[in-house]
């Protein structure tokens, strides 16, 4: 699987930005991802912050070091942030020292690999940090999976948990200290030019009791 994901992505890495984030439906889920992290990230000028499958860079302004499995991807990064030190590593392999980092965040990542992946990234990402140190990621919402009746067709974006589910993987070595939603509203199913009038409704519904109901779960560990 780690090599499809690697292959994968060079092939996109030369327009990725364009098709995935330069769009109303890409800026409307960035814009709830970036208000979170700027929200509970400490100023990187003065810590050790990784942006793990950092991709081409596009949460590389809240880090000062970056991990990306595709070649090409950190090529792109490196373009746009060469003063940051980014190396080529992987979830399951991050090329730092233990007890390294204060915060690893990681997102749009998890949904690509399998369980038994994710077990072994929550178990790297431990390693890797700081006694107290945070782990941020996100991931599909099976609860909201189950309503809409999703079904896998292969291993792109098939991965998904719920909250329960990630504090039953992580108990062990990490405590929950907060989580939201990410995406309520079908947007998709909006005219484009609508779209940005309802982000903040849906902030309001990613933060109320139903936010394990949206499409993705953005999820603050600390290591015990």
């Amino acid at each position: 699987m780690i090599e499809e994901i690697k292959n994968y992505y060079n092939n996109l890495a030369s327009n990725y930005d364009d098709n995935r984030f330069k769009n109303s439906y890409g800026n409307y889920i960035d814009i709830q991802e970036r208000t979170f992290l700027k929200n509970n990230l400490p100023l990187y000028t003065t810590h050790k912050i990784l942006d793990l499958g950092c991709g081409t860079g596009r949460f590389l302004d809240f880090a000062n070091y970056g991990v990306d499995i595709s070649p090409k991807m950190i090529e792109a990064a490196k373009v746009k942030f060469q003063e940051k030190e980014i190396k080529e590593g992987s979830v399951s392999s991050i090329p730092y020292p233990e007890n390294f980092f204060e915060v690893i965040y990681s997102l749009h990542v998890i949904m690509h690999l399998n369980k038994e992946i994710t077990k072994t990234f929550l178990d790297e990402a431990y390693k890797k940090t700081k006694p107290n140190g945070k782990l941020i990621f996100d991931f599909p919402s099976a609860k909201r999976r189950k309503i809409v009746g999703f079904k896998a067709i292969n291993w792109h974006g098939a991965n998904q948990f719920s909250v329960k589910d990630i504090i039953k993987m992580s108990e062990t070595n990490w405590k929950l200290k907060k989580h939201k939603g990410i995406l309520f509203l079908p947007i998709h199913r909006f005219p484009d030019f609508i779209r940005p009038f309802f982000i903040s409704m849906d902030s309001f519904l990613c933060n109320s009791f139903l936010k394990e109901y949206a499409s993705y779960i953005i999820i603050e560990l600390e290591k015990k």
